[in-house]
């Protein structure tokens, strides 16, 4: 994934409503936010944060392959897609959500726009929408921006490491057991010596004797 969203532009919710908008006073139960991209891109990802939208559903706007005159397609990629467990509940309500090509019912290629229609069958809430949306491109395979600087930089196995300067690890195994042969033989030529109860440093001391 893209760590940068694409430049777009994200319009205001617009509210579908059924009859006279100025006379009707009941809440619209669908929004609809549109989205233009500057340039056709191949979506890999759409992320959002929600705003007590129950179901939301997206078409997208496909620049058709091949067209001498550049026609472009409407198609439903994602159809009544749940965002909140229940519309009368907050679970979900405010969550942040992604929603990968996989998921789509189309490959959602050369898009130049977005149609996201929201729907809220709930009317505990006053206002539904989607916040902090971005969308994000696809990036090829051998792309260079896909490895990390640090991994390029790490040293091939196949490639011997430099031990100029270090001493000789034979030499050294050998002076180690050299060292560890002498170390056993002086612990077992020391001779073990008892040490009487009251002797300090060769001398009784007076006080720790008993008289009868």
């Amino acid at each position: 994934m893209n760590a940068n969203p694409v430049e777009c532009t994200v319009k205001s919710p617009v509210a579908l409503q059924i009859g006279d908008t100025v006379s009707d006073s009941f809440r619209p139960g669908v929004y609809i936010i549109d989205i233009t991209l500057e340039e056709a891109v191949n979506i890999q990802e759409i992320s959002f944060k929600n705003y007590y939208t129950a179901f939301v559903t997206m078409r997208l706007q496909q620049r058709q392959a091949g067209s001498k005159e550049n026609h472009a397609k409407w198609v439903t990629c994602l159809r009544n897609h749940r965002l909140m467990a229940n519309p009368h509940t907050e679970a979900g309500s405010q969550d942040y959500f992604s929603i990968y090509r996989q998921q789509m019912l189309t490959e959602p290629d050369q898009v130049t726009s977005l149609r996201l229609i929201l729907r809220q069958p709930s009317s505990v809430w006053l206002d539904f929408s989607l916040e902090e949306i971005k969308i994000y491109s696809c990036i090829s395979e051998d792309s260079d921006k896909d490895v990390p600087a640090w991994l390029s930089t790490l040293t091939p196995i196949q490639e011997p490491l430099d031990l100029k300067g270090l001493p000789d690890p034979e030499t050294v195994s050998s002076s180690i057991q050299q060292m560890w042969a002498l170390t056993e033989l002086m612990q077992s030529s020391q001779k073990s010596a008892s040490i009487g109860r009251f002797d300090v440093d060769g001398c009784y001391d007076i006080n720790l004797l008993s008289y009868t």
